[in-house]
């Protein structure tokens, strides 16, 4: 069981695997005041960063699922440097339908909805690990304007424009799913351009070491495409954040 091998390798440099910042994890913990203990799971856990800087400075106690073989081993190395691997635990797995045995005060799926089918899907997961009054964390792109054509959606990584929302849609979806907004963490276009241009010089770097991979080519082919797709439209057309739900 793993992801896609383009992902391992423009991603493998990274410890947070979308566009929030340290800092914008940070914010998260804050706002969302979490208290000494609280147990929190996280669905699509990537290099573990959240849940252990998490661990680090709210003192919680978190589990980690998530299908990629080498961000599962990074997210064990981060919890050791940072000594909390005896608060946080990492389970290379297939996080589709995970449920806890013991429940969560905070239950997150940050940016892999399509664990649950999209958002009503990965909500109705996340709520069978949850406590009574529990937070929900979902990390969803959203349109910063709608796009004009469906191409330009399509440059934007989605298969269509149907596929995002612009944010007071994306909102409404949550309150029509019968959940309350009570957070949100918004990415900004520093957190973006750390995300997208950091593939770049990894990629790079792939290729200087493995020029005779078979998957040289196609590598070249994204590392010579992606920065102009990358500023043309996404930096442009889309958002992304993390929402803070709770249930009405």
């Amino acid at each position: 069981m793993d992801i896609p091998r383009i992902f391992t390798i423009t991603e493998s440099a990274h410890r947070i695997h979308n566009p929030f910042t340290p800092e914008k994890y940070a914010t998260l913990g804050k706002v969302l005041r979490l208290e000494p203990e609280t147990r929190v799971l996280d669905l699509g856990s990537g290099s573990g960063e959240m849940l252990c800087t998490w661990a680090r400075d709210h003192k919680i106690t978190g589990l980690g699922v998530d299908m990629s073989q080498l961000f599962s081993a990074q997210a064990k190395y981060r919890a050791e440097e940072l000594g909390v691997a005896d608060r946080v635990q990492f389970i290379h797995a297939d996080a589709t339908g995970y449920v806890t045995n013991e429940k969560v005060g905070v239950a997150a799926c940050i940016g892999a909805t399509w664990i649950g089918g999209g958002i009503a899907g990965t909500l109705e997961l996340l709520a069978k690990s949850l406590c009574p009054e529990g937070i929900i964390l979902i990390g969803e792109p959203y349109w910063l304007k709608l796009p004009a054509t469906e191409d330009i959606a399509k440059g934007c990584g989605a298969n269509a424009i149907s596929d995002f929302l612009i944010l007071p849609e994306l909102i409404g979806s949550f309150e029509n799913l019968g959940y309350e907004l009570v957070e949100m963490v918004l990415a900004d276009h520093e957190g973006w351009d750390r995300y997208s241009a950091a593939m770049w010089l990894t990629t790079r770097k792939w290729l200087n070491a493995h020029p005779d991979d078979d998957f040289a080519k196609e590598i070249r082919a994204h590392l010579t495409s992606e920065p102009k797709r990358y500023v043309t439209y996404t930096r442009e057309y889309l958002g992304w954040g993390v929402f803070a739900l709770m249930a009405r």
